[in-house]
Parts: structure tokens; sequence; C-alpha cells
């Protein structure tokens, strides 16, 4: 069962999602998907190749940008920028358990110069904790 978090009108995330998946995630108004997971980070998860072709398949947009064990880098919050700047509606974006696709996109809007009490708080509102983050987004955001 899909477990959509909406952070606001233009983003939510979720845990791992599967092809099947992708038919209830368009019809659930979504334009874009951006995968954070990298493929063979646990066994059974299917590949980003297969999310891609399911989603292309219904029309969706598609992006890969993965999060390993060894964090954010710039490039990665650059790509979601990216991403979130080009779609022309709501964005899904997954990873294991929704956090990395939340604290990306945290990251993102930092970087845009967006009011980070603000992201705080959105982020508290679909269940994930970004206090541990606000170092990063402060570097990120040129306050630092």
């Amino acid at each position: 069962m899909l477990d959509i978090r909406r952070i606001d009108d233009r983003i939510s995330v979720a845990p791992q999602i599967d092809p099947e998946d992708i038919a209830a995630i368009k019809a659930a108004g979504f334009v874009a998907i951006v995968n954070n997971r990298p493929d063979g980070e646990e066994g059974g998860q299917p590949t980003g190749d297969a999310i891609r072709a399911a989603a292309e398949d219904h029309g969706l947009a598609y992006t890969a940008i993965p999060i390993t064990h060894a964090g954010f880098a710039m490039p990665q919050v650059t790509a979601m920028i990216d991403a979130l700047g080009s779609a022309n509606g709501p964005v899904l974006a997954y990873c294991r358990s929704g956090t990395r696709s939340c604290n990306l996109w945290a990251l993102s809007q930092a970087g845009l110069g967006a009011d980070q009490d603000t992201l705080v708080a959105q982020a508290r509102g679909a269940g994930y904790d970004l206090t541990g983050l606000r170092p990063l987004m402060d570097a990120v955001a040129g306050n630092q």
C-alpha cells in the first residue's frame, strides 16, 4: 500500500514504490517521480529502470538522484532543484523510508532561500524531523 506523505502542493514523499504503484500515483495527480534510492541498496527492491519504465509508460517524468550512505552533496541538491523546477505539477519523491527524499527537498528549498523554520514545520507535518539537518541547510543556504 502506498504511504504518500504530502509536504506541500508541489512535493510529496514516500517509502519505496513499485512499478505496479505508478497508475495509482498518476491517478493521485502526480506528474513526475524522483528516485532518491540507489539500486541494490536492499534485496528485492525494484530497480530504478523498472520504475522509470513504468513511469514513462504512464506519461510521468522520472529523475534519479540517488542518495547513498555517503550523504548529500551539492550536485544532488542542484538536481533536485532542477527536477522540481521542471515539473509541471506535483512531484512524488521516494527512497527506502521517505526520509532522504524529504531531506533533499528541504536542502533544495534552503538553497533557493526558503525560510528554514517553515521547511522544518512542513517536514514535521509529513512526519519527518529535520532538526539534525539544520546545519547542512544553513550551509546550503550560505548562512555559514
